[in-house]
C-alpha cells in the first residue's frame, strides 16, 4: 500500500488502504456524509445523536484531510454532504430554539436524499477509476534499488536546438538488485526523484494525452517498490543489463512495475528519458525540457519524422550502453562498478521505443537480444535483424491497423535468427506500461487483463525470453511463451 507523507503526523491517516483505494480519513469523510443523508430517515429518537456525530466526524475529518492534502475525488463527497447538512441540522436548530420541529415531506425529501447519495457515491467510484497506483510486489529474490543519472554525449550535437555547442544529454533511471532495506524505509517516488518533479512529469503526460491534470493527481503521489540509492546486492555477482526506451511522449518511469520485476530477478534495467521527445525531462540543474515532437497529419511526412526521431533514440540507447560499460569498469567509485555484465545486454522499448530498440539492435552488435513492446517499426528495414527478437503485441487486425502487422511480420521474417511474436489476448496498447495501474479499467484504453494481471503477464513473458537468451537457461521458448498468449515463431531457414 502507499503512504503519502506530507508530515509524519499525517502519514497513517492518509495511507491508501489496499483494495479500497481510499485512506482512513477519506473513509471517515465518506461515512460522515452518508450518515448525514441517512439521518433524515431514522426514528426521531436516534436522529439528533446520529446527525451531531456524523457532522462532527465529517467536519473534523475534512479539516485534517484538507491540511494533509485532499484528492479531487473527495469533492463530490463534500458537495453531497454540504447539500445534506442544512436539511439534517435545521430540525435540530428549530427544536433547540423552542419552535416546532420541521421536516420536508418524504416525497420532497426523497429526491434530495437520492441526489445527495449520488454525489457522495461519485467519490469512491472516482477513487476506483483514478486511483493512487499500487505497484505490485516484485516476485524475485532480490530487493530493488533505483537511482537516476544524467549523461552528455560530447560527440553528438543536439539536433532539436539551433545551438551548435549544445550536446545530446539523456537522463537515465536504473533499477538494480539491492540489499533489503530496513523496515519503514521510504520507498521511491513514482515519476520523479521528488514530488515536485513527479508533478511536473504527471502534468506533462496529462497534457500529452489531452486529459485535465487533476484527473490523475494520484499518480505523482504514488510510491513504488524500490528504494532510492539502496546498496547493491554484491552477492548477486554481475547482472545482465536491459535498456528501455519509452513510447512517443513517454517517460523513463512509464514501465516502473516491469523494471522492478526484472530487477528483482537479477537484471539491471536502464530506462531513458529522451529530451525534446519525452513529455517532460527534468535535468540535474532544474531545467525542464518539454516535448517538441508532434505529428502533422500527413502520413508520409509523419513516417519520415518518426524515422528521424527513432534514429535519435537508437543512438541514445547505444550511448547509454557505452556509459554503462564505462561505469562498470570505473573501479569502486560507483556502487554498480563491477556488477554490470554489459556483455549480456538486451534492448527494449514500448511503442516508438520498440521501434528504436529494433533500430539500435541493427546498428549496435553489443545488444544480444531485442524486445519490442507493441511498437510499429519505423526507419530502415536493413540490415536484417541478427539478434533474437521478441515482439509482444495486442491483437491487431487489418481493420484496426492495416500496416502494423504486415510491417512487423516482414521485419521478423527477414531476421537471421529465430524471432517470436506473442499476441496477448485482452491486451491494449497501454497494457504494456504502467497505465493499467492508474487509469480507468476501460478495455479499449488499458485492455481487459486487469490491474494485477497486466503487469504480471508482460513481465513474465519478458523474463522467460531474457532468461533463455541472456542467461542460457534451459527450456524451449516455443513451448514456454504460449502460456502468455498466441505465439508465432519465425525461423531464419523457413521464414515462418
Amino acid at each position: 500500500m502507499w503512504r503519502r507523507t506530507p508530515g509524519a503526523e499525517y502519514g497513517r491517516v492518509t495511507e491508501i488502504i489496499t483494495g479500497l483505494n481510499m485512506s482512513p480519513l477519506e473513509i471517515l469523510v465518506l461515512l460522515g456524509a452518508v450518515a448525514l443523508v441517512v439521518a433524515r430517515w431514522l426514528p426521531p429518537a436516534a436522529r439528533p445523536r446520529v446527525t451531531i456525530a456524523a457532522g462532527a466526524v465529517l467536519v473534523l475529518s475534512a479539516i485534517v484531510l484538507g491540511v494533509a492534502g485532499m484528492r479531487w475525488q473527495m469533492l463530490p463527497v463534500l458537495a453531497g454532504a454540504a447539500l445534506a447538512l442544512p436539511f439534517a441540522f435545521a430540525p435540530l436548530l428549530r427544536r433547540r430554539s423552542g419552535r416546532p420541529a420541521w421536516r420536508a415531506r418524504w416525497w420532497l425529501a426523497l429526491p434530495g436524499s437520492v441526489a445527495c447519495a449520488g454525489l457522495i457515491a461519485t467519490g469512491p467510484v472516482a477513487a476506483w477509476a483514478f486511483p493512487v497506483p499500487e505497484f505490485p510486489e516484485p516476485s524475485g529474490d532480490f530487493a530493488v534499488g533505483t537511482r537516476v543519472v544524467q549523461w552528455t554525449d560530447p560527440r553528438r550535437p543536439e539536433t532539436f536546438t539551433a545551438d551548435p555547442n549544445d550536446r545530446r544529454t539523456v537522463v537515465v533511471q536504473l533499477w538494480y538488485p539491492a540489499q533489503k532495506s530496513p523496515a519503514g524505509t521510504q520507498r521511491a517516488q513514482y515519476l520523479g526523484r521528488t514530488e515536485h518533479e513527479a508533478r511536473t512529469v504527471s502534468d506533462a503526460l496529462a497534457r500529452e494525452v489531452g486529459l485535465p491534470g487533476f484527473l490523475v493527481d494520484g499518480v505523482p503521489r504514488a510510491r513504488t517498490r524500490s528504494v532510492f540509492d539502496a546498496p547493491v546486492d554484491s552477492k548477486g555477482g554481475r547482472f545482465p543489463v536491459v535498456l528501455f526506451s519509452p513510447g512517443s511522449g513517454g517517460v523513463r518511469t512509464q514501465n516502473t512495475a516491469w523494471a522492478e520485476e526484472l530487477a528483482s530477478h537479477g537484471y539491471v534495467v536502464a530506462a531513458l528519458d529522451h529530451p525534446y521527445d519525452s513529455a517532460a525531462v527534468v535535468l540535474a540543474d532544474g531545467r525542464t525540457i518539454n516535448t517538441e515532437t508532434a505529428s502533422t497529419g500527413d502520413p508520409e511526412k509523419d513516417e519520415e519524422l518518426a524515422a528521424g526521431w527513432t534514429a535519435v533514440r537508437a543512438a541514445d540507447l547505444g550511448f547509454v550502453l557505452t556509459q554503462l560499460d564505462d561505469l562498470d569498469r570505473g573501479g569502486t567509485a560507483d556502487p554498480l562498478s563491477g556488477h554490470l555484465d554489459t556483455s549480456r545486454a538486451a534492448v527494449t522499448g514500448h511503442s516508438m521505443g520498440g521501434a528504436a530498440a529494433l533500430q539500435a539492435a541493427r546498428q549496435d552488435h553489443r545488444f544480444d537480444a531485442v524486445i519490442d513492446l507493441d511498437g510499429y517499426p519505423h526507419g530502415p528495414a536493413s540490415p536484417s535483424l541478427d539478434r533474437p527478437t521478441l515482439a509482444l503485441t495486442q491483437a491487431v487486425t487489418a481493420a484496426t491497423d492495416p500496416r502494423y502487422m504486415p510491417h512487423l511480420t516482414e521485419a521478423l521474417k527477414a531476421g537471421t535468427t529465430t524471432s517470436y511474436r506473442l499476441t496477448i489476448p485482452g491486451a491494449a496498447h497501454l497494457t504494456f506500461m504502467d497505465g493499467p495501474l492508474y487509469l480507468p479499467p476501460v478495455p479499449s484504453i488499458v485492455g481487459s487483463l486487469g490491474r494485477t494481471e497486466s503487469p504480471r503477464v508482460v513481465a513474465a513473458a519478458t523474463l522467460a525470453f531474457l532468461d533463455a537468451v541472456l542467461r542460457g537457461e534451459p527450456g524451449d521458448l516455443a513451448g514456454i511463451l504460449p502460456a502468455y498468449g498466441n505465439l508465432t515463431v519465425y525461423q531464419p531457414d523457413n521464414g515462418r
